[in-house]
């Protein structure tokens, strides 16, 4: 995460393989921090997890999905931006009754 905080502080984008990791690294923490399969969180082209204790979908689309674009999730993960201000500014796509990570942002402070 430390090698992308130049950029979420308004600096030059790093190379892709930079953000990917980021990205999936910062989701398997969310995955570990709220272990569970009720609510899946997509960040393409990069990563997807499902988290969240509760109940498990089996098949189709699961009914509590997330998706943002890597540099909204890498801000929500570090804290630079809040989880209302993502939504409410459309930056994140929440469905589902379960789809709200508000109690578990950020996972790491930069």
């Amino acid at each position: 995460m430390a090698e992308v905080a130049p950029w979420l502080a308004g600096g030059v984008e790093p190379d892709r393989a930079t953000v990917a990791a980021a990205v999936r690294l910062s989701l398997r923490t969310l995955a570990q921090l709220a272990p569970g399969n009720t609510v899946e969180v997509r960040v393409p082209p990069f990563a997807a997890v499902q988290c969240v204790p509760g109940p498990r979908h089996t098949r189709g689309t699961p009914p509590n999905v997330i998706e943002t674009d890597p540099r909204t999730w890498l801000e929500l993960a570090s804290g630079a931006i809040a989880w209302s201000e993502a939504l409410t500014s459309g930056r994140v796509t929440a469905s589902g009754t379960r789809a709200d990570l508000a109690a578990l942002l950020p996972i790491v402070r930069l």
